[in-house]
């Protein structure tokens, strides 16, 4: 039965009761809906993001830089980490509850009743009160993520007028496919023809070029059509005859110099439209900020915490731990999900972690990985196994010596619970 008040927990209980499947990949219920709903559109101009790693960073990239040149912008991310709100914001700031339960209310009834009634899942929920929300808030550019996949995601109802995809990977093969090429052709299916379609790494899979190709893009790749290089202590974009310098980036991990040019190029696909506004684009480059991208939190033992959950992910995240010792230990608390490359996780990341604090998510997820299976795919490493990630974080300050740093990272989950723990530690951002 659904909700009959407007507190927004009621509402995501319901949607997470409503269809049978947590995941269920494909756009026929989800545009059916969305059409009854007048098929509201988010923005005049919209991009979409998709790509394995580095999406949501993307979208902060994009987000900070449309800001600074005083457009008014939608972004659409997910999951949330402290708040279902985080996942839709205008200008930077999460929308109220309330207008969220106005438009889920509208979609219920937009689903019809009794045996006619249109399942969607929680993420197509979610996504269809961004799209009504947004449609609603006189916006200039709506930035929406799109999911774990691409041509079947319900972020891909909207034709974009430009669409990233950051990077392909292995991960999530149970719906993507089991190699690079499989999962490049589905996060091409956010491309549409005569539209540029942004291609953020060097090395993209054939899929990916071979899917971008069919659909008529217009395909810019990175280290062809565009390029962001060390230059002093900065960055250098460039395009063609078109050149920005950028110093130091605050969100600092190695992959984030890759999104900021992704993003980069898509606003100057779009120039003819946004104007080519080189100081604003700087100055919401290098402010850009998105929580839990290496956060880092000061103290007599420092706190960083990542989403890295897969093993591209988890490269570089061991690249920047190599390239900024601490001063003392470095001492994991990791957690996982049964469907994730544990041991491919854990390989970039050997010698680089001085003790694993290993936590179950089995209380937050079905899906989620108990203490002691963890640490039987993890194996010989020096490791205490807790029942979930408070207590993993618990038990690793505890033991924690000053100049010690504290790395949580794995699932959003223990992302969550970390940022928790800094909230009631009274940790300061660095």
């Amino acid at each position: 039965m659904k909700p009959a008040g407007g507190r927004l927990q009621d509402w995501l209980d319901y949607q997470q009761r409503t269809h049978p499947s947590a995941i269920a990949l494909g756009l026929e219920r989800v545009r059916e809906v969305w059409q009854r709903l007048g098929a509201p559109r988010p923005a005049p101009l919209v991009i979409t993001v998709g790509g394995t790693n580095g999406k949501g960073s993307t979208v902060a990239f994009l987000e900070a830089m449309l800001r600074a040149a005083g457009r008014r912008v939608g972004s659409y991310t997910s999951p949330h980490l402290l708040h279902y709100t985080e996942r839709v914001r205008i200008d930077g700031v999460p929308v109220d509850e309330a207008r969220l339960v106005d438009a889920f209310e509208r979609i219920e009834a937009a689903r019809g009743s009794g045996d006619a009634t249109v399942g969607l899942t929680y993420f197509e929920f979610g996504t269809l009160a961004a799209l009504v929300v947004f449609a609603e808030a006189g916006l200039d550019v709506a930035v929406l993520e799109v999911g774990l996949g691409g041509r079947l995601d319900a972020v891909n109802l909207i034709d974009a007028d430009a669409a990233i995809v950051t990077t392909v990977d292995l991960d999530h093969q149970d719906w993507l496919g089991d190699d690079r090429d499989s999962i490049g052709r589905e996060k091409a299916g956010i491309f549409r023809a005569g539209r540029p379609a942004i291609v953020g790494e060097a090395d993209p899979p054939r899929g990916l070029l071979e899917a971008a190709a069919a659909t008529g893009a217009d395909l810019r790749r990175a280290g062809r059509d565009f390029s962001m290089r060390p230059a002093g202590d900065g960055w250098r974009w460039s395009s063609g005859d078109t050149v920005l310098d950028l110093p130091p980036l605050r969100l600092a991990a190695p992959c984030q110099p890759a999104n900021a040019g992704a993003a980069l190029a898509a606003l100057h696909a779009l120039r003819d439209r946004l104007g080519w506004q080189a100081a604003a684009w700087a100055e919401g480059a290098v402010h850009a900020q998105a929580a839990a991208r290496l956060q880092r939190f000061g103290g007599e033992v420092e706190l960083v915490v990542d989403v890295a959950h897969n093993p591209q992910a988890a490269a570089m995240l061991g690249e920047w731990l190599r390239g900024t010792p601490g001063q003392g230990r470095t001492v994991a608390v990791y957690g996982a999900l049964a469907d994730k490359d544990v041991a491919g996780v854990l390989a970039p990341l050997r010698g680089l972690i001085g003790h694993w604090h290993l936590a179950g998510l089995d209380r937050h997820s079905p899906r989620g990985l108990n203490g002691p299976a963890l640490a039987a795919i993890v194996g010989a490493v020096e490791a205490q196994v807790h029942a979930d990630p408070a207590d993993a974080l618990a038990a690793a300050f505890g033991a924690a010596r000053p100049g010690d740093r504290i790395l949580a990272f794995g699932s959003f989950f223990v992302a969550a619970a970390a940022l928790e723990y800094a909230q009631s530690a009274g940790l300061t951002a660095r």
